[in-house]
């Protein structure tokens, strides 16, 4: 039996509120570099489980560390003086039956592709250095794969909590980030690298916008023609967010931390386009929630859903899964300003039947929680009945991570 519990949330929404903060940190941004590649070496290693065994084996791949390399920026191009190392650790499947899976391998290619297709200026062969660490799985967690049923049973007793919608400020620092690493603007400003990091801060109907990105020195000349570029993408970035902010008054900065007359210790350059060529690490768990933002005013999970199983960890399935049914519930009950979904699973216990699936609702003016809740209940029961569906997109990379 499912135990679903619904509540009316008496709290201010939160754009009704006086003060909110969300950061978003873009796909070169080394923490986003290490949640990317670990999932994506998860979906690479779940496809060939499915391929050979026709089932998903145990795997966590989701510890990693991006160690910065050493660079010497210079206008008009500077060099890598020392790679940058990428380690990746934690539990694979390696053997079933005596077939044996390649795991090192897979996990070196698929970073490889990765690099190539989203990093323009990392040469994976020259730039990086690979340290692998991905051990066997403990019994008791293997074990779990060996057990019968649709569903497995969770490997952890663990809790996530998503909700919906994002708000106004959420969104423009979402969507900034990517207008920034979108194909167009790189075209249009190839000077542009893909380490963005976006902070927004709204008081009241104002909204600071505080962008750092960085960028590659083979295209500025100069300290002067340094400037110049910034502010052309600045005017392009104001465009942008103004033409997508409902608010009073909008103030937006770009590498806050520059100073003129230093030279190249006073700009932000990177030979590379991310930080991690020389300056900054990177870790799974510290960049992005699985929604694609930081947002600070809102309750969020512990787990770093990166990397891991996508058939019976929960610290996956459960902090995605809890996003996807608030979403679900705000866009087909109406009536509701806010939603929050808590899903608290139990170690063993199949991953359709959690503990507790909490939902709490903010409700528009006049509306009570009699009226909407069996709406809700056939939410949560419509996505936990499909949750195989849901389960099969998470393992094929159809759902973002970050």
């Amino acid at each position: 039996m499912v135990n679903i519990m619904i509540d009316e949330l008496k709290q201010v929404p939160l754009m009704e509120q006086r003060m909110e903060i969300c950061e978003r940190k873009g796909l070169g941004h080394p923490d986003t570099i290490c949640d990317s590649v670990m999932n994506e070496i998860s979906i690479a290693l779940s496809k060939v489980y499915m391929e050979k065994f026709g089932a998903i084996m145990h795997h966590n791949v989701d510890k990693s560390l991006l160690a910065a390399g050493e660079t010497e920026t210079k206008f008009g191009g500077g060099e890598v003086k020392k790679r940058m190392l990428m380690v990746f650790g934690d539990r694979a499947t390696f053997e079933v039956g005596g077939t044996e899976i390649p795991v090192e391998e897979i996990t070196i290619n698929t970073t490889k592709k990765w690099f190539r297709e989203n990093m323009r200026f990392v040469d994976p062969e020259k730039h990086l250095k690979y340290q692998i660490e991905l051990k066997r799985g403990s019994q008791a967690l293997v074990d779990i794969f060996e057990r019968k049923g649709k569903y497995l049973g969770a490997n952890d007793t663990s809790a996530a909590v998503g909700f919906a919608p994002m708000s106004e400020t959420e969104e423009i620092v979402f969507d900034t980030e990517r207008f920034l690493n979108s194909k167009e603007f790189k075209k249009s400003f190839p000077e542009t690298g893909e380490d963005v990091k976006i902070m927004g801060l709204r008081q009241m109907k104002n909204l600071k916008i505080i962008v750092a990105i960085a960028f590659v020195d083979q295209f500025i000349d100069s300290e002067e023609d340094y400037f110049r570029k910034k502010d052309e993408v600045l005017e392009a970035v104001e465009q942008f967010v103004s033409s997508r902010a409902d608010m009073d008054k909008v103030d937006l900065t770009i590498n806050a931390l520059d100073m003129r007359g230093r030279g190249v210790d006073g700009v932000y350059l990177t030979v590379l386009g991310t930080s991690a060529d020389g300056a900054d690490c990177g870790q799974v768990g510290r960049g992005n929630r699985v929604n694609g933002i930081i947002p600070l005013n809102r309750p969020t999970s512990s787990e770093a859903a990166a990397g891991k199983n996508p058939v019976s960890h929960v610290g996956k399935i459960y902090n995605l899964l809890s996003y996807r049914i608030a979403n679900e519930i705000h866009e087909k009950v109406s009536g509701l300003k806010e939603v929050y979904v808590w899903l608290l699973s139990q170690i063993g216990k199949p991953i359709n039947e959690p503990m507790i699936t909490s939902v709490q609702a903010i409700l528009e003016p006049g509306l009570s929680l009699r009226a909407v809740s069996k709406e809700i209940e056939d939410v949560v029961l419509s996505e936990l009945n499909n949750l195989h569906k849901f389960v099969k997109d998470l393992a094929y990379g159809r759902i973002p991570i970050c």
